[in-house]
This record gives structure tokens, sequence and C-alpha cells, in this order.
């Protein structure tokens, strides 16, 4: 464990430290270290606590802290270990310790203050500082709910997050950012930009997009078609539910069956799943005919919605949804194409995202571990792995490797995006698949005329539409590029007496058309004849965050031109290069 997240797993330790000083009947969940910081979960019993305790609590710890406390940590056998949490009324650390199995090291971690005293003593395997004054710069942040274990049938504890850094210079940078995270969050922008919204007669995590949120989903959806299509991918369609036999047959019900939708037929009681995912149905395309090594490989692609039994709890805005639209692709393919295929495949994502001013790219090479989650021969993963990282290292990536990340059929190559203000997210994925060829039988006819399986690719150049969306938002700011903006240009009139102007304006910006990113892109524009004053219209197209923005007065008229704004400045364009101007925009 580095010395940073030890730093922040020992600050875990204040927190429950100080809490119980100021609230000695308190019970305590898990407090683990987290990125940027840490957490505990807390039952405070009827003592209900928020955000404007935080103050008192951090004072707490910070005196703490200037004791020169040392964590020591110290060995106890399962009896010693149950005895301390029954005399002690942690039932929940009782719950803990009796799941451990049988020879189990247990160990405990007591807060010892210079003279001796132990302050606090918590069940941890480790490692901690040596010396609380290590722990470098903290600030709690925020109170949360959160249900013990994750399971929404048992209580409901109080959540305490705190940030924690090796130094003051970077909490302050953290706590920079996270007030620009604050402006760019998409649940703001997306209300204010009139982009999507929820019901709770639709239901909790079920987004529903206005005009202006469907333009840009879909000019984002289009740019993945164009660059799937333009790489020899076919479009293809499938149903919203699906006999559950399909994804007990896949391996997915196993897996994931608690996350399906279930739906059931009036008729006979046949029992349906709604589809949380999409490559079994594409299986049964390629599976629906023979094939033959000639026609290898088989591309097929799909933006289409899944549904998941998400958590309510886990839900937020777009980034956690139960129903997402993922633009979904697969590929057949043969053993000595697969390199061909994955290249292929990186080249879609590296253009998608510099398309989308993302380009900053980091790879994970995402492989299976010890455990018994994965299916397949351990020969076969061997082999996929070698090959994702023959992948990675000939197309230049910049990646790392982690276990234990790969989906249950087989190793994966996970992209992940840095944004405007240096947080990183996954994004696109493409995942090596030997299972659900076997599963299924899926077959092609060799170039001997035997039967031979298929290797199975997964790839997702956006992933969720609706996460990316989210993330794209708030990278953007809601400033979004030219090509994609729900609203591209607007025009402002200074007074009614341009009239006439304004309508060969309106001819010219009807006639033009954006041919990249996404073909035939007609340009999106709006007229502001309102009564307001050009104040409140500028205003107004500000707060849309419109790219681009023409101011229409007399003199204008009078001179053949027009006043535009953007982002970065003010400038005159003369009407009969307007058009020009426009596609050298993008």
């Amino acid at each position: 464990m580095e010395e940073v997240e030890k730093m922040r797993h020992s600050l875990s330790h204040v927190l429950a430290a100080a809490v119980r000083e100021l609230y000695p009947t308190t019970t305590f969940g898990i407090g683990p270290a987290i990125d940027n910081g840490f957490y505990y979960d807390i039952d405070f019993g009827d003592t209900k606590v928020s955000d404007t305790d935080l103050a008192k609590i951090e004072k707490k710890m910070r005196g703490i802290i200037a004791r020169g406390c040392k964590m020591v940590r110290r060995e106890a056998s399962r009896k010693e270990a149950l005895d301390w949490a029954k005399k002690n009324g942690q039932r929940f650390k009782t719950e803990l310790i009796s799941e451990l199995p049988d020879g189990a090291t247990i160990t405990f971690y007591d807060l010892v203050d210079p003279k001796g005293e132990v302050l606090f003593t918590d069940l941890c395997k480790g490692p901690h500082i040596d010396n609380l004054k290590e722990v470098g710069a903290f600030q709690l942040q925020r109170v949360a709910g959160a249900y013990w274990r994750g399971d929404e049938k048992r209580e409901m504890l109080t959540r305490i997050y705190g940030v924690a850094f090796a130094t003051e210079d970077e909490l302050k940078e953290y706590l920079k950012r996270q007030e620009e995270a604050k402006l760019r969050d998409h649940r703001r922008l997306g209300k204010e930009l009139d982009l999507f919204c929820f019901s709770d007669l639709v239901g909790a995590g079920l987004p529903l997009f206005t005009p202006r949120g469907t333009v840009l989903r879909e000019e984002l959806t289009d740019l993945s078609f164009g660059l799937r299509g333009g790489a020899g991918f076919k479009k293809v369609w499938t149903p919203h539910i699906t006999k559950v036999d399909l994804y007990k047959k896949s391996g997915h019900f196993a897996k994931f069956g608690d996350e399906l939708f279930m739906v059931h037929s009036q008729v006979n009681g046949e029992e349906f799943a709604l589809k949380p995912m999409n490559c079994p149905h594409h299986a049964q395309i390629f599976a629906s005919r023979p094939r033959t090594y000639r026609e290898m490989p088989v591309r097929y692609m799909e933006a289409t919605t899944d549904y998941r039994d998400e958590k309510t709890g886990e839900l937020g805005g777009l980034s956690r949804v139960r129903s997402l639209t993922q633009d979904d692709s697969h590929v057949f393919c043969r053993k000595d194409q697969i390199k061909d295929e994955i290249q292929t495949l990186v080249g879609i994502v590296r253009k998608l995202y510099t398309t989308v001013g993302m380009n900053k790219l980091r790879a994970r090479l995402s492989y299976r571990d010890s455990s018994d989650k994965y299916l397949g021969d351990p020969e076969l993963w061997k082999m996929a792995q070698a090959q994702i990282k023959e992948a990675a290292v000939e197309n230049g990536l910049d990646y790392f490797e982690q276990e234990g990340e790969a989906a249950f059929y087989g190793p994966k190559i996970d992209f992940m995006a840095e944004d405007a203000i240096g947080r990183e997210h996954q994004v696109a994925t493409v995942q090596l698949d030997f299972v659900q060829p076997e599963r299924f039988e899926l077959e092609f006819v060799n170039e001997k005329g035997e039967k031979e399986r298929p290797v199975m690719i997964h790839h997702a150049t956006l992933g969720s539409i609706e996460r990316f969306m989210s993330v794209f938002i708030e990278h953007t700011g809601g400033w979004f590029p030219l090509w994609c903006a729900p609203e591209q240009v607007r025009v402002l009139t200074v007074n009614d007496q341009v009239e006439d102007y304004v309508k060969e304006i309106e001819e010219v910006l009807g006639g033009v058309v954006l041919n990249e990113p996404v073909k035939n892109n007609e340009l999106r524009f709006e007229i502001d004849r309102s009564d307001d004053s050009l104040g409140k219209k500028i205003k107004r197209a500000t707060e849309m965050k419109i790219p681009v923005v023409l101011i229409v007065g007399p003199k204008d008229a009078e001179a053949r031109e027009v006043s535009v704004r953007t982002r970065e400045g003010e400038e005159k364009v003369k009407l009969a290069e307007l058009e020009g101007w426009l596609m050298g925009k993008l």
C-alpha cells in the first residue's frame, strides 16, 4: 500500500475516534481509504448528524492528531475479537469477525498517545502510518447515507467522507477542482440547457431527453456509427425483451441474474427479461445461417437501450441509470484476424475521442485474477491476455495492467479518458471472448473444410451513451463543439427594421450543410426576434451556451455583414463569406 493510501486509511481511524469521543454510543461499520480520501460508515442511533456537524468533528480529529498518537498493530484470537466487539456493542464488527474463516489472522489497531493511553481501538487489516502527525492535509467534506454492505434491506448508516493529500498545496488544488466540478455538474447543466429530465411517474434512473438533448445524443451516436460503418460494421436490430434461457445459456444469468427486469406474459405465463446486454443476441444472428472462412470477419453494430435493475441509492443523473443505450459492436473472426481487428477498433476509439476533444487516453489491460468468477479454459485466457498486450504495445498505447478487472468471459482493453479538469473516466472498451462462441456452439467452415469456433470481440466506443453524455457535458461545461451543439447558431436582431436582411441571413444559414464529422448535418439555428433589449438577448444566448451568435443591426444590414460573437471574441463577417466562415469553425 502506498504511503498516501496508508495516510488516508489512518485518517478514517482518526475520524472514528473523534466521532466516538463526541458521540459515545455510536457503532461503526467500515472505514476504508478511497480515491482522494477516506470515509467511515457509522450508526449514530437516534442522533441526526449532518454537514453542519463536520466542523466540530474535524476540529476533534485535529486535536487527536496534535497529541502525536501512534497506530499500534496487534493480533487477536477469534474469541478475543468477538469478545471485544460484543463488549463494546459493535454489532457490525461482530458480523464481520463471525464471517472470517477459521484460522484467519485477526488484527486490531490501537490509537495510542505518547503517555501510552489507548484512545481508540478498531478492527482492521491495515497497514497504517506509524505517527499521526504524518497524515498530511485533509478536510471533511460531506455526509451521505449508505446501506450496510450495500444491501437495501439492511440498516441505513451515516457515511462521512473526507479528502486527504500529502501536502496542503495538493489539497488546495483538489478543492479548486471540486469547485470547478460543481459548476460543470451535468445534472445542473442538463436542466439549465434543457437537455434531459426525470419524472417520478416514469421512475428513478429512467431519463427523458428533450429535443435539445436528443440532438446531442443523436449527433454523438451518428459519429460512432459513421466511424464503425467506415470500418466494415453493419447495422443490426434486436428486440428489447428475450427469453431468460438466452442469458442462462450465455452465462450472464448466473453472474447478473439479480440485475434483470423480469417480464411475464399474461397470455401463457412465459418468462422474459428486459435485455441487459446485446452480445447473446448478436451471437444468434451470427448463428442464423452457415458461415465460411471467406466471409470472416463478420461485424455487427447497434445502438440500443438495455435495462438493468440498479439499486435506487446508486443512481445518479446520467452517470448511473436503469435504461442505458450502448453503441455496441461485435466481431466474429478467425484467430489469425484478432490482431488486425483490435488495431481497427483502437483506431476507431482514438478518432472518436480526438473528435470530441478528449484525446488524452490511457488503456487498462484488464486481466483475470485467481478467483473462480471467470468462465472458460485458463489456457485460452493466457493466450488472449498475451494478444491484448501485444496489440497495446504495437499500437503504442499508454497502458497499464490490472488483474481482477476482466469480464467474466475474457480479458479486455478499457480506455480511460481525461476530462478538462483532470478527472479520468472509463469510456470505450475492447473485449476478447472465447466463452460465448463455445456456449452457443458458434462455428464456421475453415479453409480445410473443418468446423471451427470463431473468436468474439466485444466493442463499445462511447459505451453507455447516457454515461458518456454525463462525462461530455462536464468536460465541455456545456459549451459543445459546433458540430454537435443542439443549437449551433442564434441570430439576434437589434430591431424590426432589419427583418428583410434577417430573411437573407436565414436563407444562407438554411443552405449550410456541415459535412464533418457527421454527414448531412444541416445547420441548427434559431432567430430571436423578441422585443427584449439586445443585452437581454445576448445574456439569454450566453446562458444557453450557443457556440455562434450573430448580431444584426441597421449598420450590419447596410454593410452586408453580421457581427459574430463566439467564446473566442467578436468579429465582423461579410454575408457572402458567412457559410465558409462557419465551415471553417469545424
